[in-house]
């Protein structure tokens, strides 16, 4: 079941990449963009992950917090962290938990070939806790600029 803006987004407790725990609800009162990407230190997940760093300081800015979640390991999410200096929050949903909440997981066409796993996807989550706006299999070359375009920034 996909999202849609005007949903409650789902709550979640996740491990970090340190294996803190950061809830969704730690989070209100502020705006956040949270993002679902399949595996950590691939090309695609590195190129989208750089470009969110890039960004922070502009969405910092507006007030706009950015996690990403994938079903990575905490020790990879820690290498990936320190290889390319991230700095925002990636957090661990190895059993996929969040991801099937968020209708971030499931069946998708991978080479021409269908198959199931994480479905790259990104939410804008409004100051009270509800889906801005919910984006769906989007590519990784390209996003952030257009969520800072739809965000006005």
């Amino acid at each position: 079941m996909r999202l849609q803006p005007g949903d409650v987004a789902p709550d979640f407790t996740l491990p970090d990449a340190d294996g803190n725990k950061v809830s969704l609800s730690s989070l209100r009162g502020k705006r956040a963009i949270v993002y679902f990407y399949p595996a950590a230190m691939t090309p695609g997940c590195t190129k989208e992950a750089i470009d969110f760093r890039n960004a922070l300081p502009a969405l910092a800015a507006a007030g706009v917090t950015v996690v990403g979640i994938s079903p990575d390991k905490e020790p990879k999410l820690a290498k990936f962290r320190d290889r390319d200096e991230l700095t925002f929050p990636l957090l661990s949903d190895t059993e996929t938990k969040v991801l099937q909440a968020y209708g971030a997981y499931g069946e998708k066409k991978l080479y021409g070939k269908t198959t199931v796993g994480v479905i790259r996807s990104t939410f804008i989550i409004d100051a009270d806790g509800k889906i801005e706006k919910a984006y769906y299999n989007v590519k990784a070359t390209g996003h952030v600029d257009r969520l800072r375009k739809d965000l006005g920034l």
